[in-house]
């Protein structure tokens, strides 16, 4: 019951990281293991009827893991923990051109663009490339740039949606982007 416990509130932290990943596996194998030998009634039975289903468990568990590391061992795939805020079209946030992103793009509601600090750009985050924002769904396209002063930082296009924008605050998220072969 406690390493259920345990489990549930690391899942919800949001610092999901490739130790807390292992650390679950790992918890979730001694789980599954008590339910094999306790649950199932095996643990007084011969060991070759109870390595069939912990070996079983342990392929699983390795397939989830390998679904996990999979995209980092891809090494044009990238990765990074952010500060993501919102943005929108009005003039209070941006420049006297709130429809004009920095490289020229012209920004309509309901397109999913971002705006990233220059340090992302030396990163590959480079105009038009296609960004996965952990929480959200789909892809966002980088069409604008951000104020020198800000670093590791992105900010997400919410058209004329103030309310939204609003509601969206100040959050630290996790970006996946692949760089292109150039």
């Amino acid at each position: 019951m406690l390493l259920t416990l345990f489990s549930f509130v690391l899942g919800h932290l949001d610092i999901l990281s490739g130790f807390l990943v292992i650390l679950l596996l790992g918890i979730t194998l001694i789980k599954g293991q008590l339910i094999i030998d306790y649950f199932m009634g095996l643990k007084k039975v011969r060991l070759k009827y109870r390595l069939i289903p912990t070996l079983w468990l342990v392929f699983v568990l390795g397939m989830i893991a390998l679904a996990y590391y999979l995209p980092a061992l891809d090494s044009k795939s990238q990765h990074l923990d952010v500060i993501a805020t919102a943005y929108t079209s009005s003039k209070g946030e941006t420049d006297d051109t709130p429809n004009i992103a920095a490289w020229g793009d012209k920004l309509k509601p309901g397109m999913k663009s971002i705006a990233v600090s220059r340090d992302l750009l030396k990163m590959g985050l480079g105009h038009g490339v296609k960004v996965r924002i952990e929480g959200l769904e789909g892809e966002y396209i980088v069409l604008d740039k951000m104020n020198k002063r800000w670093t590791k930082k992105i900010d997400i296009y919410m058209g004329n949606d103030r309310k939204k924008a609003l509601q969206w605050g100040k959050q630290r998220v996790s970006i996946y982007w692949s760089v292109s072969k150039e």
